[in-house]
């Protein structure tokens, strides 16, 4: 973290006499009097949380859009940059903390939720936020992502979705469409890909959002909702590496086709879609289908399913993260949004519990209890 700050706005020491023995204020302008309160702090705005470092992403890359709203919402957040951490594991987007004028962890591959679950945990006050991508999140680091999750800790996963390992090159990732041609899978990829949704919703995860790069309007909405939420907050954001896998979500994400081919979820509000707002989501039994309103089918708005984030039981919410093109409009939005106990509350709790029983404790006293030996 820069704690000089490049406007000027420093957290070192203040300037001139606080002891009250010096001049008087009026003849040294600028200097504290003993007791006087200081100003309140000055607003911050993104500039505050553009570290200075050079961006190394290539041009074009969806990185930036993502790294732009995240430092346009940090200061809607009401929250001091010392006060907010962000870890990394290895990949492209892993470079996002050297870019926020924060303090940050650039992390190993797979392990940024262990290291962002010890930093809660070792300081519950402080806003964390874990920034990876499909490979690093869903690969190697596919364990630490499930049980940072279904622990519900207090902090934000944010995962950039490209289909494909960008910083290695361009091999496929677990969420890579299966017959996809890369480099190291010349003939077709054959593993069945992964719906980074489902496992979060499938760990009980208690904010499940997904949005777009290129929808920048979107994108920042969902970062700030995420970002307010009690509890583990996922976003799954889809983004384009213009590189190695350019255009993987044009055909649904395209202007010319992304009324027909998406539907963007609003709490309370039923589920239309269409460039004429002509065709929705109704249940057929268990199971989701879109509907045609009107003429023969006599069918409106009153026909569909509403959305609603709040269902304590994420079996809807899983059953939207599964519907996807061309059989369905790719849902895009918060999929869930529930409370429930965090693990760091939880955790203080039971030291609260155990200080107040046995009291605090002695790690000497510890450490030199039960079965002990001597090595000569």
């Amino acid at each position: 973290m820069d704690t000089n700050g490049k406007n000027g706005d420093g957290l070192g020491s203040i300037g001139g006499n606080v002891s009250g023995s010096g001049p008087s204020p009026e003849s040294e302008p600028g200097s504290v009097v003993a007791g006087a309160v200081a100003p309140p702090p000055a607003k911050l705005t993104k500039a505050d949380f553009v570290s200075g470092q050079e961006v190394r992403w290539c041009p074009g890359c969806g990185d930036y859009s993502i790294l732009n709203n995240v430092q346009k919402v940090m200061p809607e957040l009401g929250i001091p940059r010392e006060k907010i951490v962000f870890v990394s594991g290895i990949g492209c987007s892993s470079r996002f903390p050297y870019y926020m004028n924060t303090y940050g962890f650039h992390s190993i591959h797979g392990r940024a939720p262990a290291v962002a679950t010890g930093i809660k945990a070792a300081n519950p006050e402080l806003s964390v936020w874990v920034i990876t991508g499909d490979g690093d999140a869903l690969s190697i680091g596919g364990n630490h992502f499930m049980h940072a999750i279904r622990r519900n800790l207090d902090m934000n996963y944010v995962l950039f979705n490209n289909r494909i390992y960008g910083l290695t090159k361009g091999q496929y990732s677990p969420t890579s469409e299966l017959g996809k041609k890369t480099k190291s899978t010349p003939m077709g990829v054959i593993d069945y890909p992964l719906n980074p949704l489902s496992v979060a919703i499938a760990s009980e995860a208690t904010f499940v959002a997904r949005s777009l790069d290129i929808d920048v309007k979107h994108l920042g909405a969902t970062v700030q909702a995420a970002a307010r939420h009690k509890g583990v907050s996922f976003i799954e954001v889809y983004q384009n590496c213009n590189i190695f896998n350019d255009a993987a979500f044009e055909y649904f994400t395209d202007r010319s086709v992304r009324s027909d081919n998406m539907i963007y979820l609003e709490h309370g509000q039923p589920m239309v879609f269409g460039k004429e707002r002509d065709k929705g989501i109704r249940m057929n039994g268990a199971q989701p289908e879109v509907v045609q309103f009107g003429g023969e089918t006599g069918l409106n708005e009153n026909d569909l399913l509403v959305h609603d984030i709040h269902l304590k039981d994420p079996s809807v919410a899983f059953m939207l993260a599964r519907m996807e093109q061309p059989d369905f409009p790719q849902p895009v939005g918060i999929f869930r949004a529930v409370e429930r106990a965090t693990y760091e509350d939880m955790l203080v709790d039971q030291i609260n519990s155990a200080i107040s029983k046995s009291g605090p404790g002695s790690l000497e006293k510890l450490l030199n209890s039960g079965d002990t030996w001597v090595v000569e």
